[in-house]
């Protein structure tokens, strides 16, 4: 039997109630909450939404501008493409589609002396080498390196960290534009990941010291509308720089122009931020500090084991395994999306021109209004019931996102404003979740090892995409059926799956909450039987 401080006093507990998270239920007292917000936190709220912005940007950047890049690169599969001097008007029903490179070099439109050749055999911007660089190679570095730099955001400055991580990995943006080799641009990719480790886990950690646990909900929400907001610019620069050609380097302007401004905002949050007091989320959370008693002069070893303890939960495991399945859904999505609405024949212009502002609608006003309902539904609750706002809102998004595949252009597009407005809500809302839970002197490197979990899962998902294609080709379809084939399966399929983990988390995370509940009012019996007169 070990001995945890509770919010009254001390009680017994059992080495399995170490393991069990700690929750909170907050006061339904606390209302109008909005006028604690101050102009300094507003401010140091659009910063950190500007810095996530552009983390998307040069995230999604290479995605957007693959297809031309793997051209002069010459990486990755090839495919029968219509010649840029065609479009789909020019060549009516004719389709570039072929399986072989003989037959794509004989599709031809119009007639006799007319007939011309209007297909190619060229790099297509699929294949497992973009994959790989997209997920694997970015992947891998930003999550061991975040958790490596949470330890040190636990010790040292976290502005400064933030605002140094910004500016080298917008350098590294900055640099692509003048890649020449693939292999150089795997290292600036490896670099990229590296820099982006710092974003999300400084941020999460500075903004739960800054702003009260009623509005920390909003505010998480609130900064992943930089998701969105990056996510779209990735399009509207990507598609339109690249078609554009500027000085005739069409996509290498894309990255010059995304890489310098993470530049300038790194150095106005090291000019104009203050390092916030570091103080725990909740009273449990100050407990269960107590009860890590981690200090910054420990082993990397002993510091991980008491980082981990708290992911040890039963239900803590199963909220972030699905979250990791619900992540690997974008992550798939997000990296062939470009590709899939190129190979139905869809313009850059045509892409640009949906998807430049759909996710930053969509995905906004999902993150803010998911962050907002979760406030308000854990009041008088507990934190369970976060998670049931996330498992309802995937499942309204399942059909939606099956119908951007199903259906043709615009409809396609269309499919996607529910599909972002429901299916992103579980982004803030369970990293509320997490920050919630974890105490504050492991909160930076906790946040840090939650998406070293789900990035690690999610983020290596797309490696699946080429042998599912592969599957589908052998059965005899086209490489554009067999992409949305592999789409299905990973896309809403994962949704699906996604809300199917969330339910049993959910369960056992209002199991938790009784416990603790159940060992506070035990405690405060035996302090209440102790002070009675004898």
């Amino acid at each position: 039997m070990s001995r945890l401080r509770t919010a009254s006093g001390y009680g017994e507990t059992s080495e399995e109630d170490a393991l069990i998270p700690s929750v909170t239920v907050p006061k339904v007292e606390d209302k109008m909450f909005i006028k604690k917000v101050g102009g300094y936190q507003i401010y140091v709220l659009f910063l950190f939404l500007i810095t996530y912005l552009l983390n998307q940007l040069d995230r999604y950047m290479l995605a957007i501008t693959i297809k031309p890049m793997a051209q002069e690169l010459e990486f990755g599969d090839k495919g029968c493409l219509l010649q840029s001097n065609y479009s789909d008007v020019d060549i009516g029903d004719v389709k570039c589609d072929a399986t072989s490179e003989e037959k794509c070099l004989n599709t031809t439109f119009g007639k006799g002396s007319a007939s011309r050749v209007v297909c190619e055999w060229n790099y297509n911007g699929q294949g497992f080498e973009y994959q790989i660089v997209a997920g694997p190679v970015f992947i891998v570095i930003y999550t061991f390196a975040g958790i490596f730099i949470g330890f040190a955001a636990d010790k040292y400055n976290r502005k400064i960290m933030l605002a140094s991580c910004l500016i080298f990995w917008s350098a590294m943006t900055l640099l692509t534009g003048f890649i020449k080799e693939y292999w150089q641009l795997v290292v600036l990719r490896f670099g990229l990941g590296f820099g982006e480790a710092g974003c999300t886990p400084f941020v999460a950690s500075m903004l739960t010291d800054i702003y009260p646990t009623e509005l920390r909900g909003t505010a998480l929400g609130i900064y992943n509308w930089g998701i969105y907001m990056g996510y779209s610019m990735s399009y509207a620069l990507g598609n339109l720089i690249t078609a554009a050609d500027i000085n005739g380097q069409g996509w290498r302007w894309s990255f010059f122009l995304s890489g310098i401004p993470g530049i300038v905002i790194g150095i106005l949050i090291i000019l104009s931020v203050k390092e916030p007091k570091r103080h725990s989320a909740t009273k449990e959370a100050q407990s269960a500090e107590s009860a890590t008693n981690t200090r910054q002069d420990d082993p990397i070893c002993t510091r991980l084991g008491r980082i981990l303890k708290p992911f040890l939960a039963p239900s803590l495991i199963i909220a972030i395994l699905a979250g990791s399945v619900r992540n690997a859904a974008g992550y798939v999505f997000a990296y062939n999306t470009q590709p899939y609405f190129t190979s139905i024949g869809q313009t850059k212009e045509d892409i640009a021109k949906y998807m430049g502002w759909i996710p930053i609608v969509g995905g906004s006003l999902s993150v803010a209004v998911g962050g907002f309902i979760s406030d308000l539904v854990v009041k008088g609750r507990g934190i369970y019931a976060r998670i049931a706002v996330v498992i309802v809102s995937l499942l309204l998004a399942a059909p939606f996102a099956a119908g951007t595949l199903f259906f043709d252009p615009p409809y396609a597009f269309i499919c996607q404003i529910p599909t972002y407005l429901f299916g992103e809500m579980w982004i803030g809302i369970t990293l509320a979740v997490v920050v919630e839970i974890i105490p504050s002197n492991i909160r930076t490197s906790a946040v840090a090892v939650y998406l070293f979990i789900i990035s690690n899962i999610g983020g290596n998902m797309p490696l699946l995409v080429p042998p599912i294609q592969d599957a589908f080709e052998n059965a005899g379809y086209t490489k554009s059926q067999s992409l949305r084939g592999a789409l299905y399966i990973l896309y809403p399929g994962l949704y699906v799956a996604g809300a199917i983990l969330f339910l049993p988390a959910m369960f056992l995370m209002k199991r938790d909450q009784q416990s603790t509940q159940n060992l506070k009012d035990l405690s405060m019996g035996d302090s209440q039987d102790i002070s009675k007169p004898k």
